[in-house]
């Protein structure tokens, strides 16, 4: 574990180093503002809560953590800087999970950059103090999963718009499989097994019930599952590279 604290610290640095690191930041603060208070109507529901942040947040990594994670592998690849990394004294699943870890502590940061609205309305109302950590904890995970699915993709190619493009495609039907449109359109055909399985592969399903404040272990492990896959699949194709 002390390799995955020199590569996760690496990494961090890179990320506090990097002018794109704070370009994303910024983007993912602005767009969170206006799909909350512009886009989510906050201010004519009259309601003191961030259901509207929740509800958008899934889109917002649909397109912005992509974006993030298909450098990860892609350039070192690219660059051939992943034979370099690979003949160092470090097994490639130190690398991956190091990686990985960085991008989600970053993430974790971006996510906490957005507590002034948690504030504000706390400010305006008397909020669910618990039904915004738990969608808070719930975006974290959310999150994590996305990432575990886009650095797998980036491992995958030497093209970081490949990377993006499978990343932003797969994310988005995880998400859109828990909604009614995809749900009626399965419904017209498909038998009730197939429905339920296509409902239960919705990141968005899983966070929606985390986001209304109640902590299932199924939604826990459900993006856990994502998490280690990913990570997992990531190593597997990195190490495939060492080989070859």
């Amino acid at each position: 574990m002390n390799g995955v604290g020199i590569v996760f610290k690496r990494e961090l640095l890179s990320y506090v180093s990097t002018s794109l690191a704070y370009l994303f930041t910024v983007i993912f603060l602005v767009l969170s503002g206006i799909f909350t208070f512009y886009l989510g109507h906050f201010f004519e529901r009259g309601q003191a809560d961030l259901e509207a942040f929740f509800n958008y947040i899934p889109w917002l990594f649909v397109v912005l953590v992509p974006a993030l994670t298909m450098r990860l592998w892609a350039e070192e690849r690219s660059t051939g800087t992943i034979e370099l990394l690979l003949t160092l004294p470090v097994q490639p699943f130190v690398w991956v999970l190091g990686k990985f870890m960085a991008a989600w502590v970053y993430l974790a940061g971006a996510l906490a950059l957005t507590t002034p609205f948690w504030f504000t309305v706390n400010y305006l109302g008397d909020p669910d103090n618990g039904a915004i950590l738990a969608g808070y904890i719930g975006s974290w995970f959310m999150a994590g999963g996305f990432l575990a699915l886009g650095s797998m993709f980036s491992a995958a190619t030497k093209n970081q718009v490949i990377a993006f493009i499978l990343t932003l495609v797969v994310c988005f039907l995880l998400v859109a499989s828990g909604f009614p449109m995809v749900q009626d359109f399965f419904s017209a055909w498909a038998p009730n097994e197939v429905l339920d399985l296509v409902a239960d592969l919705s990141f968005f399903r899983h966070f929606e019930a985390i986001s209304r404040g109640v902590i299932d272990l199924r939604d826990v492990l459900y993006f856990g599952s994502i998490i280690v896959l990913g990570v997992w699949a990531t190593a597997h194709l990195v190490k495939r590279t060492a080989s070859n």
